[in-house]
């Protein structure tokens, strides 16, 4: 057993954004990871919208990941129910907004952190406060122990340091989604903007990130199977293809084509917002941050720019009240963020709901929830979570 000051749970994009912004306010931390490497493969793309990139500035990495991609200028949702593509909705984008790969977020921050700050391999089992000093406890499966000032619990949907708060568990939409990058070495001729394209309760998004790389996902009602088959890649594009077999055949070659290492499949999951409400995000000096404390869905593409701003305004407030107030500091980041991640979240929901092919009186209430609560349906990006 051997002490830390500052100890981060999982090397995701939360995690590591958190790493960067201690370690620029001056604040060393270490981060447990469970898995042997940086998990940068699996995730294939993320959208940053405006208020994402905020974030970056204040992190020092954003001009560098503007180089790995193009920003959009416009979203567009095109209907193929019926004989021919009709274009439903078109808007132009307001600010800034980029398709970005997983692994490059991943890998700008990792570089950005000094050395040796991330330890792999290292999975947590438990926490538990020692009942002494009340100081954590961390207990890791290969029989290590760790006891640490502060934890900062950013393992995802699946947290484990949520767990030892006793946040509500996780919920699921009654959806799925396929996600991939298709490389077209010649470069592709889709313009710079993100289309979308319904048809049979089915959604596929296709957003170029460069002029050679373009990022798609297929959205679509969840069917309850045995999910170790959708582990196969090759499976997963197969599935993929049969189901959008009278698709266009710009999209089915985009699937054929696929990188199958940047497959993957998964529920599309939340966290209520009417336990955010509620919720106690952190217990004296253990905390979570990004999706261990409001995964969303993706409708809003906002979760990893909230993850972002989680990282931001945290350890601006433990620098402002020191690691000897990092309880005071918890309480503030959490009186903060409450608001902002109720209404995002909130908002996510209520478009995921509406994409579940829900009844005419929860659509009802739906639609009349997004009138009253977001007339402005674009606000969630004007957010400016402040300087580092």
């Amino acid at each position: 057993m051997y002490d830390d000051q500052v100890v981060i749970i999982g090397a995701g994009i939360c995690g590591l954004a958190t790493a960067l912004a201690l370690h620029k306010k001056g604040i060393k931390s270490v981060v447990m990871e469970r898995s042997e490497s940086l998990r940068n493969v699996t995730g294939a793309a993320i959208t940053i919208r405006p208020n994402g990139w905020r974030a970056l500035d204040q992190l020092g990495v954003a001009n560098i990941l503007r180089r790995t991609a193009v920003p959009f200028q416009r979203e567009r949702v095109v209907s193929l129910d019926g004989e021919r593509q009709q274009e439903i909705s078109l808007y132009h984008c307001v600010g800034e907004t980029r398709c970005l790969r997983r692994k490059d977020i991943i890998d700008t921050l990792y570089a950005a952190l000094p050395t040796a700050t991330v330890k792999f391999g290292c999975q947590l089992e438990s926490i538990k406060l020692d009942p002494h000093t009340t100081k954590p406890i961390l207990r890791f499966i290969d029989g290590s122990s760790i006891i640490a000032k502060v934890v900062i619990g950013c393992d995802g949907d699946k947290s484990i340091v949520a767990d030892f708060l006793n946040l509500k568990r996780i919920k699921t939409f009654p959806l799925c989604e396929v996600r991939g990058l298709t490389n077209y070495p010649y470069g592709h001729s889709f313009a710079h903007e993100f289309t979308s394209f319904k048809k049979d309760n089915i959604l596929v998004g296709r957003i170029p990130i460069d002029n050679k790389l373009v990022y798609w996902f297929c959205t679509q009602q969840y069917i309850l199977k045995d999910e170790r088959i959708w582990k196969d890649p090759k499976v997963i594009q197969h599935n993929t293809l049969e189901l959008l077999s009278n698709y266009p055949q710009g999209i089915q070659e985009m699937i054929k084509t696929t990188e199958t290492k940047s497959l993957s499949f998964k529920r599309l999951r939340y966290r209520a917002p009417w336990d955010l409400i509620t919720g106690t995000f952190s217990r004296g000096t253990v905390i979570v941050a990004g999706d261990a404390k409001h995964v969303m869905g993706p409708f809003l593409g906002q979760g990893g720019s909230a993850a972002l701003e989680d990282a931001v305004v945290l350890a601006r407030n433990m620098a402002q009240l020191g690691l000897d107030h990092v309880g005071d500091a918890f309480n503030l980041f959490v009186r903060q963020r409450r608001i902002r991640v109720i209404r995002v979240s909130l908002q996510t929901y209520l478009i995921g709901m509406l994409s579940s092919n829900p009844s005419r009186l929860k659509k009802f209430i739906c639609i009349l929830l997004m009138i009253i609560l977001f007339r402005n349906q674009k606000s969630h990006m004007d957010y400016d979570c402040g300087a580092l």
